[in-house]
């Protein structure tokens, strides 16, 4: 049987218009999961605002979300700006932008991330410095730049950083991205405590299986080679986009106000997943079709 589905795309977890004059700041909002969470912000009145660096991601954003906002029917409106969130002043340029056209925005989702699968004999000291630069520090800068900006107005804000489940378990194969990740987890505890007193809440959302069209090609090689994906999952099923962009306009929304410094998994339980038996250990390399290494 597993978990029922979710109601249809379209349907609202909180009232129409709970984001009504709120601008909420998605980085990598363009397309995946990050666009989809944008939608849920969108439905409910709110203008969104994306950051990316890549310009038909932007193009992607303005073409998809606006219809959403307008057809939720609170004036939200939607706004792209380029933005590397390696780059500390590129980040506060965006900001500005946002500021100037939609005003200080309410919400930032740190959604922008990099990863790819290699075994860590492979990784090069550039790719490990890439990822932790854009999942980990990037996220830092955003919430840095968020955080100091609400301070100085006085006015409350809320913070969703997007994790992974290998934070707490460790990533064979991404040991890059799981030690970021696991950074960015931290990051949620510490930011929690140090600016719940400015009003500033800071929560972690962890998304699992949820395809889309802007899977990695790590995903979608696993998706394939996989027969009866679904049945993989304790929930026998994957989940739907919107069930994480429902997860994340309830995080930051007033609704969960008390809720801070918490990093909440949507992952019909997968990642919590047992065998009462170990199976057969297999090498990183051996799933990645490798061959032994050589130096």
């Amino acid at each position: 049987m597993g978990l029922p589905e979710p109601p249809e795309l379209g349907a609202a977890a909180l009232p129409a218009g709970t984001y009504a004059g709120t601008t909420v700041f998605v980085t990598g909002g363009g397309t995946g999961l990050g666009k989809a969470i944008a939608t849920e912000f969108a439905r409910l009145g709110a203008s969104i605002a994306v950051a990316s660096r890549k310009a038909e991601h932007l193009d992607a954003a303005v073409a998809d979300l606006t219809p959403v906002a307008d057809a939720a029917g609170h004036g939200g409106r939607v706004m792209v700006t380029t933005c590397d969130i390696r780059d500390p002043d590129s980040v506060a340029a965006a900001f500005d932008a946002v500021e100037a056209e939609l005003g200080l925005p309410g919400v930032l989702i740190n959604n922008a991330a990099a990863n790819f699968p290699v075994p860590a004999e492979e990784m090069s000291p550039n790719a490990w410095r890439t990822v932790v630069d854009i999942t980990l520090n990037g996220t830092f800068f955003c919430a840095r730049e968020f955080g100091r900006r609400h301070i100085l107005a006085g006015v409350p804000g809320s913070i969703v950083n997007i994790g992974a489940s290998y934070a707490w378990t460790g990533g064979p194969g991404f040991a890059h991205s799981a030690a970021a990740k696991a950074g960015v987890k931290n990051m949620v505890e510490s930011l929690a405590v140090e600016w719940g007193p400015y009003g500033i809440q800071v929560n972690g959302l962890v998304p699992g299986l949820f395809p889309h069209e802007d899977m990695t090609a790590d995903i979608k090689g696993n998706l394939a080679r996989t027969h009866e994906k679904d049945a993989c999952q304790p929930a026998m099923r994957v989940g739907r986009v919107r069930e994480l962009g429902w997860a994340a306009t309830f995080l930051a929304s007033p609704y969960a106000r008390f809720i801070s410094g918490h990093t909440l998994v949507v992952d019909g339980a997968n990642w919590q997943r047992r065998t009462l038996t170990n199976p057969p250990v297999v090498t990183v390399r051996d799933q990645m079709g490798m061959g032994p290494f050589t130096g």
